[in-house]
């Protein structure tokens, strides 16, 4: 059986303290994963700093150079899974496939992202430092526009606690390595091959490997990261983020609550944008916080209700190495019934409406190859304040509601990404000044699509690092 180990400064550690992890389809076990405990990790942590020394003795642009041959390592190359062990490439898309559920199609295409982040990290950091000289990093101090500049970092560590929802969120953590933070890498129970993998690419490449820490571990394990590191990112559902929102160190992932805006000029013509609002709904599983959970229309919403459940009824349960599929399973069956009865007791609530049901029938969970889906679901609901409209789940779901676009920024609420189809200048500006939007794209961009040069959920250089005043005198 594979093993999956701890890494302490790069260094493989076996732990007594191991967990299964199975096949989705046969719950047959795939691996064993050592369990750091929290003692393990707070006396890890006690050397950080140094850990930081080492990495950060190294140039920007070199680490940067690193990346992009890690790029290809992480794509085309076995690499150590554990000691004696490795992990080819076809070998890492099957064992991520079979712990998440996740179609084999939708590993390779995340994987794809991963390595199109690390072969453009200068690209992407340029975007998120608005094109500062790493230079600067290196030295200390620098200058920006004619002026001189210093930049404080934040932390001797990032600490990342994971998810398991999809394996292209793991390119957000990724560039702290390039702006010399070592990483602290707690990952998700059934996915840690991504994160693993990431950190063995760039060991291979040539990074220092005291700038990686590899701590599967249970919700203790991640609560000492998150106290531990100066920084850190924590991904998860509104309850897990809740106890965290205050503490101005830990960068929250959460629900996005993406969505799709039509405007008035806009709505009468929704067929010719139906690709972007399915794909904004289906794309990588429905699985990401960049999903569309919802569709906001000034007029034809039952239209655009019935359009997208026609569109996306196509879309169905497949086995996972089907090249065809495109709907990820459930790693948990039964998560899948409570969420489908879930849905269920909310649409007993006036005002809302199955479409979906109603064109491919009545049944949203179904098993597959051992498997257990949930079809792709469509709500017509009458109100914005129906609780259908501000559901966010991990499957192809969104709800369809009609409201006057002069109410719209008023009562969308927290929106990670949205999509706004209308050429009116007067409810772009709208849309652009309100607050409760965080990506916005303007014309037929799915909310799915990704600008890496553009920060996503808070921006990680400003998270890393703090500008401070400098004066130098005499200095040239």
């Amino acid at each position: 059986m594979l093993h999956v180990p701890i890494l302490r400064g790069g260094k493989s550690y076996r732990s007594i303290d191991r967990v299964k992890l199975v096949d989705v389809r046969t719950r047959k076990p795939v691996a064993e994963v050592s369990q750091a405990n929290r003692g393990l990790i707070a006396r890890d942590l006690q050397d950080a700093a140094g850990r930081r020394r080492i990495l950060a003795s190294h140039r920007a642009a070199d680490l940067v150079s690193l990346c992009a041959r890690a790029a290809v390592l992480f794509a085309e190359e076995s690499l150590p899974l554990d000691d004696g062990a490795e992990q080819t490439p076809a070998g890492y898309i099957g064992a991520l496939s079979a712990t998440t559920g996740m179609p084999e199609t939708l590993c390779r295409a995340n994987a794809a992202k991963i390595r199109f982040v690390l072969a453009r990290m200068e690209e992407v950091l340029s975007g998120w430092t608005r094109g500062l000289d790493l230079g600067v990093l290196d030295a200390g101090w620098g200058t920006e526009g004619g002026r001189r500049v210093s930049y404080l970092s934040q932390a001797d560590a990032l600490g990342a606690v994971l998810p398991n929802n999809s394996p292209g969120v793991h390119s957000l953590w990724i560039p702290a390595f390039a702006l010399k933070v070592p990483l602290v890498l707690r990952p998700g129970r059934q996915e840690p091959w991504t994160p693993l993998r990431i950190a063995r690419a760039l060991m291979a490449a040539g990074a220092p490997a005291e700038a990686f820490s590899f701590y599967p571990s249970d919700h203790a394990g991640a609560v000492e990261i998150l106290l531990r590191c100066g920084r850190s990112m924590l991904f998860g559902d509104g309850a897990t983020l809740r106890a965290w929102q205050d503490d101005p160190r830990v960068q929250l992932h959460g629900p996005g609550w993406s969505k799709v805006i039509l405007g008035d000029d806009a709505a009468p013509r929704w067929r010719q944008f139906l690709e972007v609002m399915a794909g904004s709904i289906a794309d990588n599983g429905g699985r990401s916080c960049l999903n569309a959970s919802s569709v906001w229309t000034p007029s034809a919403g039952r239209e655009i209700a019935r359009g997208l459940a026609e569109h996306l009824a196509a879309i169905d349960g497949r086995p996972l190495s089907d090249p065809e599929a495109r709907l990820a399973a459930f790693s948990d069956p039964a998560q899948a019934r409570r969420t489908s009865e879930h849905i269920d007791r909310l649409l007993e609530t006036p005002g809302a409406e199955d479409v979906s049901a109603t064109v491919r029938g009545p049944q949203r969970l179904v098993e597959v190859d051992g498997c257990t889906f949930l079809r792709p679901t469509v709500i017509w609901c009458e109100d914005a304040a129906h609780p259908l409209v501000s559901c966010e789940f991990l499957f192809p779901y969104a709800a369809v509601v009609e409201l006057p676009t002069n109410e719209v920024t008023a009562r969308i609420g927290s929106t990670l990404v949205a999509t706004a189809l209308t050429d009116d200048p007067v409810f772009q500006r709208d849309l652009l000044e309100c607050p409760s939007i965080d990506r916005l794209n303007l014309g037929p961009v799915p909310t799915s699509r990704v600008s890496w040069d553009q920060p996503h959920e808070g921006n990680l250089f400003d998270h890393l690092y703090r500008q401070r005043a400098i004066q130098i005198e005499g200095a040239a």
